[in-house]
């Protein structure tokens, strides 16, 4: 791997390093808790990079929300390639891939079922559901090839299933300090997201990322799933350790802990505060041009109410809400953002009279803004979990986002998964105008001292990547 120069680190010791790849070597790179993919899915991950590009994966899928009730396993073999630094995701590489593999094994007679199920709904499927045993017939532990290249024989398209996310690739080294000890080396692989519509997943290529996958040797500690999921195999899936289920108890200030990258190369930060006794909201979203989230863009404050949460029908372990946005207000930051809301039409954004640089304006009057594609008053069907990570942090899990970009705006298009999570702040402190910084008061609160932003990532010009 390429190592870029060091970085500044923060008063904590935390640093951060972005590579520009030009392999991905092993070892394994597990996830570190149960995942949930839009439908949804719960899984765990584990792969490996070999130095001849080739690659093994796995992705254990199970039936419930904590990784604990194993149904299939997919290995996946094949070949990837790093190519270029990517025209689109600042920050991200670009690469080719050939799957050489794939094959599945059940881990119960319900789970054979529910994908021939799946592979039925198309005529291409039912050839491919053939191909399985009968129920009666399944064998515990029994692989069954859905692709061969060598066979030319394809079935993971009937199945949904794709390895896009290998398109898009991002590898960051950073510190992280221990309390008995010198600082950890932590080792994370980004990859590229997965379309929220089962329906699009084939055709589209990743401009976001998932939640990052760590590395088995350089992991966050303590990371009690990150040695269980390295272990695993398509025939010992890993069984995560019980995790109890939080109440969620909205209240209190939640804030991104790193600069969050959203498809449609969209970087930015969140700050919510909530207030339960009256169900009310703030938000504060600060938008970027840079995956470092150090080149301001605009930034949006909003805020209404939200209903009283009901428990999930399609996610276990979720909270269905409805959040209403009643009030906004905009902050240009950059000339370029200031010219576009100058051109804009007056009763577009803002109402009358001249936007400039840094300076807030409400836009509730006008119903939004339309360049921001902003509306207002505006209802969204909301997805949320509470978790505690290993460390006993406070984590919030709020509903993904459109892939498309649209809104959450019906019950139909409520979100089946999460973003990434916010974690939970003890207070807030003003350090001058157009900055935030985050401090917790209590001594409890997990936000550094210095800028929430990315630990200051430094990235390489992109005509030093070596094409491979």
């Amino acid at each position: 791997k390429l190592r870029l120069r060091e970085c500044e680190h923060s008063p904590e010791g935390e640093g951060l390093t972005v590579q520009v790849p030009t392999a991905l070597a092993p070892p394994l790179s597990p996830t570190d808790s149960c995942e949930v993919r839009p439908g949804p899915e719960f899984l765990t991950r584990s792969y490996t990079f070999y130095p001849d590009h080739l690659f093994r994966a796995y992705q254990f899928y199970y039936r419930d929300p904590f990784c604990r009730e194993p149904a299939h396993s997919l290995l996946i073999k094949g070949k990837v390639r790093l190519r270029r630094a990517s025209w689109i995701t600042r920050g991200a590489t670009e690469a080719d891939y050939h799957l050489h593999k794939v094959g599945i094994v059940f881990h119960d007679r319900h789970a054979l079922l529910n994908i021939a199920r799946r592979l039925n709904r198309t005529q291409a499927g039912q050839d491919c559901a053939r191909q399985l045993p009968p129920a009666r017939a399944w064998l515990p532990g029994a692989l069954y090839e859905l692709l061969s290249a060598r066979a030319e024989r394809d079935c993971t398209v009937a199945l949904g299933f794709t390895m896009h996310e290998l398109s898009l690739v991002r590898v960051q080294r950073h510190l992280q300090p221990q309390s008995r000890a010198g600082p950890q080396l932590v080792e994370e692989l980004y990859l590229g997201d997965i379309h929220t519509n089962p329906a699009e997943r084939h055709h589209y290529r990743p401009t976001g990322y998932q939640r990052p996958l760590q590395s088995a040797l350089h992991h966050t500690r303590p990371c009690p799933a990150c040695s269980l999921v390295a272990r695993s195999n398509e025939h010992h899936p890993p069984v995560l350790p019980p995790q109890a289920a939080l109440p969620l108890r909205l209240g209190g200030r939640w804030v991104s802990p790193v600069c969050e990258v959203r498809p449609a190369v969209l970087f930015l930060t969140r700050l919510f505060t909530f207030h339960g006794h009256s169900r009310s909201w703030e938000g504060y979203y600060r938008h970027f041009s840079d995956p470092a989230c150090q080149q301001p863009t605009f930034t949006v404050t909003a805020a209404g109410h939200y209903t009283r949460g009901r428990p999930s029908t399609k996610v276990r372990g979720g909270t269905d809400l409805v959040f209403r946005v009643t009030q906004a207000r905009v902050t240009p930051m950059d000339h370029v953002t200031t010219a576009m809301l100058n051109l804009s039409e007056p009763s577009s954004c803002g109402g009358p009279g001249a936007w400039s640089l840094g300076t807030e304006r409400d836009i509730t009057a006008t119903n939004g803004c339309l360049p921001l594609g902003i509306r207002l008053p505006h209802v969204e069907y909301e997805l949320f979990k509470m978790e505690q990570d290993p460390l006993g942090q406070s984590l919030l899990f709020i509903g993904q986002r459109p892939t498309d970009g649209s809104s959450p705006d019906t019950p139909e298009k409520r979100p089946t998964s999460y973003q990434a999570p916010l974690v939970f702040c003890e207070g807030l402190v003003q350090d001058h105008p157009g900055s935030w910084w985050h401090m917790p008061l209590s001594g409890r609160g997990p936000c550094p001292q210095k800028a929430l932003l990315p630990f200051l990532l430094l990235l390489l010009g992109l005509a030093f990547l070596e094409q491979l």
